[in-house]
């Protein structure tokens, strides 16, 4: 936890927007939830603007009480990312949620095809999601019925990517910057991009840096804000419990 946070004065029921770093294997309900618990006994709408996978970091924008209707809003804004792939291999959820299924020689890719094959991914493109994703088939998650080892038809979708810059090779990580709309998978762009150089790839890193005109670097810490949630909700109990004694 970091020391000497100045938070401003919430008004949790008119609605406040929090812009929240999400943490390293939690999913985005776990973080509404902790944030909705640390408000009790106040019963307030809390909700996301935009999920998160699990293994990725970075910003989530959290709205409470009558801000939760702009949520569509907030969800529909440009994003940007910065993350890792690893070429020469593939996994089923395209990222390090599952075990490696596939692997390919890379000692003939150079640097020159890397940065040349960004170029058939940016601007209006389809992709399909992938198969362990929060996508709902029939009222169903499809990670749950790829879990179960169900096959499901997947639908393409049509998205934005407005920008996709490599900007380092370590093969065989090769890093990269993406700036893409509402709706685009990162996961199925890295598949793809590896396919492209007649190859594979996965995710093995993902971090969400600016949604809109948010910014990861104005983002709290969430033990911050819980931290700091909870000492006022002690400090209110203890004022309380000061005016009956009195």
């Amino acid at each position: 936890m970091q020391e000497n946070i100045t938070f401003p004065e919430f008004d949790f029921a008119a609605g406040e927007l929090l812009l929240i770093n999400k943490p390293y294997k939690w999913t985005s309900f776990d973080v509404v939830g902790k944030i909705r618990n640390s408000l009790k006994p106040q019963k307030l709408k809390v909700g996301h603007a935009g999920t998160l996978d699990p293994l990725a970091t970075g910003l989530l924008i959290v709205c409470t009480g009558k801000l939760t209707k702009q949520i569509d809003t907030f969800q529909a804004e440009e994003k940007e990312y910065t993350g890792t792939l690893v070429l020469g291999a593939t996994t089923p959820s395209y990222d390090m949620e599952t075990e490696v299924d596939g692997t390919f020689e890379i000692a003939n890719i150079t640097e020159e095809q890397i940065y040349a094959a960004t170029a058939q991914f940016t601007g209006d493109i389809s992709q399909y999601p992938p198969a362990h994703s929060a996508v709902k088939v029939n009222g169903e998650r499809l990670y749950v019925k790829a879990r179960l080892g169900e096959e499901v038809e997947l639908k393409k979708r049509f998205v934005t990517v407005n920008e996709f810059e490599i900007t380092r090779i370590a093969l065989p990580d090769v890093d990269f910057r993406v700036v893409c709309s509402k709706g685009t998978y990162i996961r199925s762009l890295v598949s793809d991009f590896g396919k492209a150089l007649n190859n594979g790839a996965y995710l093995s890193k993902l971090t969400r840096t600016r949604s809109g005109n948010f910014l990861l670097s104005k983002a709290y810490e969430l033990p911050d804000l819980i931290g700091y949630l909870r000492n006022k909700k002690e400090e209110a109990k203890a004022n309380i419990e000061t005016d009956e004694k009195a």
